[in-house]
């Protein structure tokens, strides 16, 4: 009884949600019984296991899980949805109820006896219970099944669905049992496409790689319930571009969206194929892939990315080259062929000279842009000495190669260079050529042989010498013998000799065809003859008035040196009388102290000097120095106002003789 009751009610709310929803079923797939009124004809009963009609349910995902529990314990809903009978019955009354359910809908529908004799109790207070007080009975459990409303419902709005709350009184009004939740779920439609997180996908994959290996994951959203099919998304490749060397390169799983190789390893060659780059249409589609789906699309660019399975191969296994002797600079280009992917470790060649070149006269560099090695001479090379060159030549990629290729025989190649012969300019020996003289020798005087040789000794040919750069005018050559004598006086003080050594240029021109010029280096180490006076420094000093504060040092210099300079020997001129105004001491062996030795009046006074060197034999030089006479008072020298009296002869001799006098 408590079963019946709960499925009635089950019924009479579904019916009222009901009237309020039918017009959901006018715009897609529905959950639940597509029917909810039944009716089968009562003929004296019904048989065990015979089908009294077909429910028509569906939850729109399937129908996997279907429970039903009908209101009449002798009858059953079998697993292909027939109404049918546990037992033979007789007694089965007007109407029964039949509830639906799994995890994805629930609902209720009736099925209506024609014919059949009304089951008792027949009122709906005797089947609820509610003929007669009871002192006690059992709770029973009330049913308010689950409202299904589908979500984008047309207009009119507002619609109602209708609200409840299920109770049972007893016939005085007392609360028996309830109120009971009335839950309204909305269902989804599918109305949401799939939608790719990009509109375009990028991915790599090595050539020569296995069948099988994933490439790259393509990944699309549905906003529809994710617990239902509407959501539920498979992939499929539609279209790939270009369909060489087939159409089925790749393919996609339908569930997790990873594209992986097809094509097997051998065909799957990035240098046979007819493009490095494939373009795949990805279509995502709901509802798992069925033709009622909606679909998103994608595109997915494959790049066949390099390995390095071929070695570079020489375009000729010989290379020739003429070089002029003597030059420098790039000799040939060496081209070779890679069919791997330029600009990458695979394809760039490094190259290196394996054979003859013992004296490493020979590079080579490879040109970025073309791959070629640019083998270049970085020594000269002499014609008289080997007129042919032959070398051998290694090429190697920058990556190594993969472990089943090898570098063969075309990654070897021989370069054959013949030397032509050149007219070379005769060579100076020694360069540069040193010699020491004296400077001031006599004119003529002879300095140095110059000594020039003619690389081309195959060829006979004189050489003729000449000046090039003689800066001071001081030599000559003989052009045919290459004497070099003076025709100046050498000096060793001139601004053109530095560090007592005088450079001069020399030219040798042999008679070819044309003819070449060589130049050698004359450098002449010029030995001192004493032939710079010496003089004294500073030419002005200063002295007080005073005689016990008049004291100042002065120095010898020369020009000339050692051992023609110093020790100086500096002293008064010989005009009579100096020494009793003026003393000279030695200090050191190259400066003197000059004293006043009697006060004398503010002016400006001409002293005469004489120094001498220590040369062999030794000169002097008679000089004088300026000798201001000037007032000095706490620690002051005034030297303004002394006048421009010049301290000859006749005026110191006049002052010695006052002093005299006075005594």
């Amino acid at each position: 009884m408590e079963m019946s009751i709960g499925i009635l009610i089950a019924f009479l709310l579904s019916q009222v949600v009901h009237i309020g929803t039918q017009e959901e079923g006018e715009k897609g797939c529905v959950p639940g019984f597509q029917v909810k009124e039944y009716q089968v004809e009562f003929n004296r009963g019904f048989q065990k296991d015979h089908p009294l009609t077909q429910m028509l349910f569906d939850d729109c995902v399937g129908n996997e899980g279907m429970a039903f529990e009908v209101s009449h314990p002798d009858f059953q809903v079998d697993e292909e949805m027939n109404l049918v009978a546990r037992r033979d019955v007789m007694d089965s009354g007007t109407v029964m109820f039949i509830h639906g359910v799994n995890e994805h809908a629930e609902d209720m529908a009736q099925v209506d006896i024609v014919g059949a004799l009304p089951r008792s109790p027949q009122t709906l207070r005797e089947i609820l219970g509610l003929g007669q007080i009871q002192p006690y009975r059992s709770k029973r459990a009330l049913f308010a099944p689950r409202m299904h409303v589908s979500e984008n419902m047309e207009p009119p709005f507002p619609k109602v669905i209708g609200t409840l709350e299920v109770s049972v009184t007893d016939q005085n009004g007392k609360l028996v049992e309830g109120p009971v939740a009335l839950l309204v779920d909305v269902n989804d439609q599918n109305d949401n496409r799939p939608i790719f997180k990009e509109t375009r996908y990028a991915g790599e994959v090595l050539e020569g790689s296995p069948t099988g290996t994933v490439v790259m994951t393509m990944t699309a959203e549905d906003a529809d319930d994710p617990r239902l099919q509407n959501a539920v998304l498979r992939y499929n490749i539609v279209r790939q571009s270009p369909d060489k060397p087939s159409p089925n390169m790749f393919y996609i799983n339908p569930e997790s969206g990873n594209i992986v190789t097809v094509i097997s390893p051998t065909l799957l060659d990035r240098e046979t194929l007819p493009t490095t780059q494939y373009e795949l249409e990805i279509v995502a589609q709901d509802m798992k892939g069925r033709d009622v789906g909606l679909t998103g699309t994608s595109t997915a660019t494959i790049t066949i990315t390099d390995k390095n399975d071929h070695a570079p191969e020489f375009t000729h296994s010989l290379f020739q080259a003429n070089v002029d002797e003597g030059s420098t600079g790039v000799v040939v280009n060496l081209t070779v062929d890679d069919r791997d992917d330029p600009a990458t470790g695979a394809w760039r060649a490094i190259y290196s000279i394996i054979k003859g070149d013992p004296t490493q006269s020979f590079e080579i560099q490879t040109n970025p842009d073309n791959n070629e090695g640019m083998l270049s001479l970085i020594k000269p090379l002499d014609y008289e000495s080997l007129v042919f060159h032959t070398l051998l030549i290694k090429v190697e990629n920058e990556d190594p190669l993969v472990p089943d290729v090898g570098y063969g025989s075309s990654s070897t190649a021989t370069v054959h260079i013949t030397i032509l012969d050149v007219n070379e300019g005769p060579v100076f020996f020694p360069d540069p050529l040193q010699v020491t003289k004296m400077e001031n020798v006599p004119l003529g005087s002879f300095v140095a042989l110059l000594n020039a040789t003619d690389p081309d000794v195959l060829q006979s040919q004189s050489i003729r010498f000449a000046v090039l750069r003689d800066p001071a005018n001081w030599l000559s050559v003989n052009p045919v013998r290459g004497t070099v004598n003076t025709s100046a006086n050498l000096d060793r003080e001139s601004p053109y000799v530095q560090d007592n050594k005088y450079t001069a240029i020399f030219m040798a021109t042999d008679n070819g065809s044309p003819p070449a010029t060589g130049t050698g280096t004359l450098v002449i180490h010029l030995e001192d003859y004493n032939d710079n006076a010496p003089y004294v420094h500073p030419s002005v000093v200063r002295v007080c008035e005073d005689a016990r504060d008049s004291v100042v040092i002065v120095g010898g210099r020369d020009k000339d040196i050692h051992p023609n300079t110093g020790p100086f020997k500096i002293e008064l001129g010989k005009q009579p009388g100096l020494e009793n105004t003026w003393k000279v001491s030695r200090v050191n062996n190259t400066h003197a102290q000059i004293m006043l030795l009697q006060n004398m009046k503010r002016a400006n006074y001409q002293l005469p000097l004489v120094v001498t060197d220590s040369g062999l034999p030794p000169l002097s030089n008679s000089t004088e120095i300026k000798v201001q006479v000037c007032t000095c008072k706490k620690n002051r020298m005034d030297c303004s106002g002394a006048g421009s009296v010049r301290s000859n002869l006749i005026l110191l001799l006049g002052l010695v003789l006052l002093s005299l006098l006075c005594l």
